[in-house]
């Protein structure tokens, strides 16, 4: 039986996926989760299944709100997760952030309580990142905005490494990747508006993922 490879976050796992039931591709999106599913399919073949749960603007909060329907019920043998950016942009643009004491608790709670459910998964977090570009941008009324943006991105991404710690579950680091690959091209050649990943943003998540997968399957 081929076992169950779930993607889940925000937009930048979306990544448009179909909803409509159109066929596995579709549904699976553009991006990094598509080019795993190319390159672990092609390597190994009927050895896996791949699903892509991420939902656009989501929080942690939102992503513990669906553990049942979008996580649990799909039993997954191997799950890796990507959030963090909305926790910290809806604060900035709207006044409904998470704020990081309860994106800890709620991170935490999710995890511990999908390895009690799910004895046998095998788990990765992935970093939340950002970079400068039209989205996080200084602006003319918000003079210090990419300073809240990276302030905030990276605290979650520390709280993020610190849920992936105290349970186990292997972190991926994504944030050093994304400024090393800036120094090589334009911020936008990687992050197209300062979140979401260009075809080029999504190969470089998606062969950071392919590495942790070889350390944890």
């Amino acid at each position: 039986m081929a076992k169950v490879i779930l993607f889940q976050g925000d937009s930048i796992t979306d990544a448009g996926r179909d909803r409509n039931n159109n066929g596995p591709e579709a549904t699976r999106g553009f991006g990094y989760a598509t080019m795993v599913a190319g390159e672990l399919g092609f390597e190994n073949p009927n050895e896996y299944e791949f699903y892509n749960r991420g939902v656009s603007g989501n929080r942690v909060l939102d992503l513990y709100a669906r553990i049942v329907n979008d996580t649990l019920n799909l039993k997954p043998d191997y799950l890796s997760i990507l959030i963090g950016v909305n926790d910290v942009w809806h604060g900035i643009d709207w006044g409904n952030g998470t704020g990081y004491e309860r994106f800890y608790k709620v991170y935490s709670m999710l995890v511990a309580e999908l390895k009690a459910e799910l004895p046998n998964i095998k788990m990765m977090i992935l970093e939340p990142f950002v970079l400068e570009g039209p989205a996080t941008a200084n602006r003319e009324d918000q003079p210090e905005r990419f300073k809240a943006f990276k302030e905030g991105v990276l605290e979650m991404a520390r709280l993020a490494k610190r849920v992936a710690e105290e349970n186990g579950v292997k972190f991926v680091p994504l944030q050093k990747k994304f400024d090393e690959a800036a120094k090589t091209a334009p911020d936008t050649y990687w992050l197209v508006d300062g979140v979401h990943p260009t075809a080029m943003g999504h190969e470089l998540i998606k062969r950071e993922w392919i590495k942790a997968f070889g350390e944890i399957k």
